[in-house]
């Protein structure tokens, strides 16, 4: 369970961190030198009396700027044995990554190259005036500079303010400082008003803000939602992660962006991964592939992991009080070949998986039961895909789930991985998904603008997210359910009444 801080007063994030460094370098006599915080800090896993802090250390203040330059990757041609743009034959064909001249990984556009050093973290209830400081705790080099901190005996309900400081290795004062706070989730018995935002699919090269990111950031953080929910494709490694460091710089360049930094400083997140940020297009354990150099399908599940406020297992439930109740599943790591053929043993979430879910939802006694996944149920999706369950090459599963889902009582799926936006109605069972589309409109798009299907209640090709509200009217518990462009305009809204 989580929720966000927000209605708070808040400097714009290059104006903090540069008066806080004034400051911290006054207090120690010199300018401070390092290590920063560029990739900001996230909070995660939030519940009724948990939360998972995370934060990085970074060598300099700032990102590497767009005259870093990007790499190019070619391709050997097995035929002739030479260097081709053309990565149509993939996943076939042996990458080779050349780097801007005199340049590597580290010097790229968007790069913030991790650092040694510790990290302390101090946390408060808003209403209290005594802060909890733990001890200081170095970052880990072999998991990119990053630690995270699990607290436990939170209050629920409660806006909680927190800072991190940093420090050189051998140094005894601070270097720098940020700070956020997010809000406890309700207890599970609590009558209590939820709204969260729903995203997917974060192409670096579609971004709708120059210099800052992606609008939705802003969009989405003025509406003040609880907690955030990444379906997944956070980054896509597909063309340039041709390494381990070339996929951790994926995830520099993207939470590097004021805009992102900015939004996780008070807004508790939950994280899902989804293909592109896992390894390659459609890719499933065991997978072997040329096309992805170096990097491994393993390697992207461990890269997860470090870079962002998770523990495993990745598929969990988090209970916001009496009326709300949402499912995050994982949709990789358990799954069959998508070219097995389809039967009672084909499978996305796993036997171990699915049984949990099932005891789960039935255990629960929210009000609204919410599945998020990273991939459709309903659909419709493109007949030439084959990677989820509203496609043909997973119909036996895909069947059993939609039956089970809509059977119970105040059930729908929210889900990622599509770059339209929709509302559908399965025709066989009466379950409702909603998509939430990519994050910008420039990458909007895989459906016919004009092409609207029986199972359609609403559909557009642009970029947005979705926005929940749970909230009590006259008594009653009440779900709003909104489809939001890239500016946060309303362009569907629906309604459901539990009883």
């Amino acid at each position: 369970m989580r929720n966000s801080a927000a209605g708070q007063r808040r400097p714009s994030f290059r104006s903090f961190m540069s008066l806080m460094s004034l400051l911290l370098s006054a207090a120690c006599g010199a300018m401070a030198e390092g290590p920063f915080f560029t990739t900001g800090v996230k909070v995660g896993e939030v519940t009724d009396t948990e939360a998972i802090l995370w934060a990085r250390l970074t060598r300099a203040p700032e990102r590497v700027g767009v005259e870093g330059g990007l790499p190019e990757v070619l391709y050997r041609n097995p035929l002739t044995g030479k260097l081709e743009e053309n990565e149509k034959a993939r996943p076939d064909r042996v990458p080779v990554v050349e780097y801007p001249a005199g340049g590597s990984v580290d010097t790229l556009e968007g790069a913030a190259p991790g650092a040694t050093g510790d990290v302390r973290l101090a946390y408060k209830a808003e209403a209290s005036a005594d802060w909890t400081t733990l001890d200081w705790a170095p970052v880990n080099v072999a998991r990119d500079c990053t630690r995270q901190i699990q607290l436990a005996d939170l209050k629920p309900a409660t806006l909680y303010e927190y800072r991190f400081q940093s420090r050189a290795p051998g140094m005894a004062e601070p270097a720098a400082l940020i700070t956020g706070s997010f809000k406890t989730a309700p207890a599970p018995d609590a009558e209590a008003n939820v709204t969260f935002a729903v995203t997917t699919c974060h192409e670096y090269a579609h971004m709708d803000s120059p210099g800052k990111g992606f609008k939705i950031y802003p969009a989405m953080q003025a509406l003040k939602p609880d907690f955030y929910v990444h379906t997944g494709d956070i980054v896509y490694y597909d063309k340039l992660a041709k390494t381990q460091a070339l996929a951790r710089w994926h995830w520099q360049r993207i939470y590097s962006l004021p805009n992102a930094v900015e939004f996780h400083r008070f807004i508790p997140s939950y994280f899902m991964k989804d293909d592109h940020d896992t390894w390659m297009n459609d890719c499933w354990p065991g997978m072997e592939t040329r096309f992805m150099g170096e990097f491994t399908f393993e390697q992207g599940q461990g890269i997860f992991l470090e870079q962002v406020p998770i523990q495993p297992p990745t598929y969990r439930t988090f209970r916001w009080g009496k009326d709300l109740q949402i499912w995050l599943v994982e949709g990789r790591d358990y799954r069959s070949r998508n070219t097995m053929p389809d039967g009672p043993e084909k499978t996305i979430w796993g036997a171990e998986q699915k049984a949990w879910f099932k005891k789960t939802v039935d255990e629960s006694d929210a009000a609204f039961r919410v599945l998020i996944s990273p991939t459709p149920l309903v659909g419709p999706d493109r007949p030439n895909k084959n990677d989820n369950h509203s496609n043909k090459g997973f119909k036996h599963e895909g069947d059993e789930l939609r039956q089970f889902l809509a059977s119970r009582k105040n059930m729908v799926v929210l889900n990622g991985d599509r770059h339209w936006q929709y509302f559908s109605i399965d025709d066989e069972t009466g379950l409702h998904e909603y998509s939430c589309g990519a994050a910008s409109d420039e990458h909007a798009g895989g459906w016919p603008k004009e092409e609207f299907l029986p199972e359609h209640q609403y559909m557009q090709v642009v970029g947005g997210f979705l926005l929940v509200q749970v909230e009590r009217q006259n008594g009653e518990p009440v779900m709003t359910l909104q489809h939001r462009d890239v500016d946060s305009e309303i362009l569907n809204e629906d309604i459901f009444r539990g009883k």
